[in-house]
């Protein structure tokens, strides 16, 4: 009776075969395989996942090498100085914030987050991690006004703004001054200052012509600003 033949992959040994697997991957020194993973989130535009850089052409690795390498596929990221788009410590979203501040020259806004999509931390995760936006700019070392510091600034701008549009401001208004001056306020901010829901608007209309009144303005009843 002819004798079975024995599977070649049953006679192959483990030890020799995970000596083999890990020659292989050494072929990549540290220093290489984070490089390429760096040079992939360049091509993206941010950090990379798993899938998108098995995708990438360009990269020579497999991402389970760095796996295999660095413990995760996150602790790659963060030995290659990227930021994990998932799971990401509170240090690593505060440093992102205070490396946009510093590329702004300002305090970064939502509007600012929403603009880097993709490699910046997104607001709700921000908010999920620290409680709100402000809290996460605090914690970041910004001067974050709170809600009566916020109400004065956009009075103050307000008075600004019209005096020189001759008027009380629309919500347009405002809206077209934002355009050229990064500093002011965002209108919907100034909206949600002044008791929320329908109305809003008018009520900070309304203090704002107090404040021109006490000022020594005469505000017309349909907001203009007399001599």
């Amino acid at each position: 009776m002819p004798r079975k033949p024995v599977s070649s992959v049953r006679r192959v040994s483990r030890r020799d075969l995970a000596s083999f697997r890990t020659g292989l991957r050494r072929r990549y020194a540290d220093d290489d395989l984070l490089a390429e993973l760096r040079a992939c989130a360049e091509r993206l535009g941010r950090s990379p996942t798993m899938r998108e850089f098995a995708a990438d052409d360009r990269a020579r690795a497999h991402p389970q090498t760095l796996v295999d390498r660095f413990g995760s596929w996150n602790g790659a990221k963060r030995s290659a100085g990227l930021v994990p788009r998932r799971f990401a410590r509170k240090d690593e979203l505060l440093g992102q914030l205070r490396a946009l501040g510093d590329e702004l020259g300002r305090v970064p806004t939502g509007r600012d987050l929403d603009e880097r999509r993709g490699t910046m931390p997104s607001k709700s995760l921000l908010w999920q991690t620290f409680g709100s936006f402000s809290n996460a700019l605090r914690a970041a070392g910004f001067d974050v006004p709170g809600a009566d510091e916020r109400s004065e600034r956009a009075l103050a701008q307000g008075e600004r703004l019209a005096r020189r549009l001759g008027r009380l401001p629309r919500f347009a208004d405002w809206t077209a001054a934002k355009e050229r001056d990064a500093h002011l306020l965002g209108a919907w901010q100034v909206y949600r200052l002044f008791v929320g829901g329908r109305g809003s608007w008018t009520t900070f209309q309304y203090l704002l012509r107090e404040r021109l009144v006490r000022a020594g303005m005469d505000v017309r009843p349909d907001g203009k600003l007399g001599r």
